[in-house]
């Protein structure tokens, strides 16, 4: 049985064994649901430096995975994304090639993430090593063809996580690589239309396998001044996506940014700057019948005094 084949009848099986329709144990239960995610930590392992800037002893792995160590233990149900650029930006992937990186995220016990456009710097084929050795996490991308890649069966367009009676759809969709990235990199990688890609994707979700959530990562980046598909523009056209986690433009979202869809529903958009700085807390509160609402977001600095 392949992954997917595998994922789909584990879904379905859930479904049937669920009581009522969308598998509610009681008719007034609330159920929550905690969403960390990062974005662009560009191989940030250690705290920035002690060298008097504004940054400086903020940020590392160490620090970050005490975080989510707590909120783990205060919350019933977590899922821990990351929206893409795991690799490049200190000598530990110079040196390296991304090992510890990868190590240190199925360490902090990722869920699931996206390849970003750095992620190509060394090789597909290093991505592949380091993701099979050391990551051993799932990479969902909706809109990257890797037929005939070394990522052709280490990537799956999607995932559902079961977390108590909620179903939560999780994708991911890559920045247009031709232009940013060396074409020796990326190699026969194709990229398809993420809007057309993932709103098909998110359409199986909700309607084929009554996902209660659809979450896409994204690492198409913010918004541009120029004719160029973005987290904006992607949200705005987007359908049965609830909840983008985006990354690429680094930056550092006070709140998420709330748009209306094709369908005039709302999709929220949050992204968390780079470097590890911060991590990024959606709590959202399920009730029966589907219902779903944002109860509260943080924007968590990322520094060792916030821990002990």
């Amino acid at each position: 049985m392949n992954r997917r084949n595998f994922i789909i009848q584990g879904g379905l099986a859930s479904a049937s064994m669920a009581v009522g329709s969308r598998g509610w144990a009681l008719p007034s239960e609330e159920v929550r649901l905690t969403i960390l995610h990062t974005n662009d930590v560009h191989s940030r392992l250690d705290p920035f430096p002690m060298d008097g800037s504004m940054n400086a002893g903020k940020g590392g792995v160490a620090a970050r995975a005490s975080i989510i160590t707590k909120i783990r233990q205060q919350e019933e149900h977590v899922l821990l994304l990351d929206a893409g650029d795991i690799f490049q930006g200190t000598p530990y992937f110079n040196l390296y090639k991304g090992e510890p990186e990868m190590k240190a995220m199925r360490m902090m016990g990722y869920d699931a993430g996206i390849m970003g456009n750095h992620d190509f710097d060394a090789g597909m084929e290093n991505f592949v090593k380091q993701l099979g050795d050391h990551g051993k996490f799932p990479i969902l991308m909706c809109n990257y063809g890797f037929e005939g890649t070394p990522m052709e069966t280490m990537f799956q367009p999607y995932k559902i996580f079961q977390k108590g009676p909620l179903k939560i759809g999780v994708t991911g969709v890559g920045i247009e690589l031709e232009g940013l990235v060396p074409s020796a990199l990326y190699g026969h990688t194709e990229y398809k239309d993420p809007v057309v890609h993932a709103n098909r994707m998110a359409d199986e979700l909700k309607k084929k396998y009554k996902c209660d959530m659809v979450i896409c990562l994204s690492h198409l980046g913010d918004r541009y001044t120029e004719d160029k598909i973005s987290d904006e523009s992607f949200a705005k056209a987007s359908s049965n996506i609830d909840l983008i986690i985006g990354g690429h433009t680094h930056r550092f979202f006070e709140k998420p940014r709330e748009y209306s869809n094709a369908e005039g529903k709302k999709v929220l958009v949050n992204q968390v700057g780079w470097g590890g700085l911060q991590l990024g807390r959606l709590d959202y509160v399920f009730s029966t019948g589907g219902g779903k609402k944002l109860d509260k977001n943080q924007s968590i600095l990322v520094e060792k005094n916030i821990v002990e």
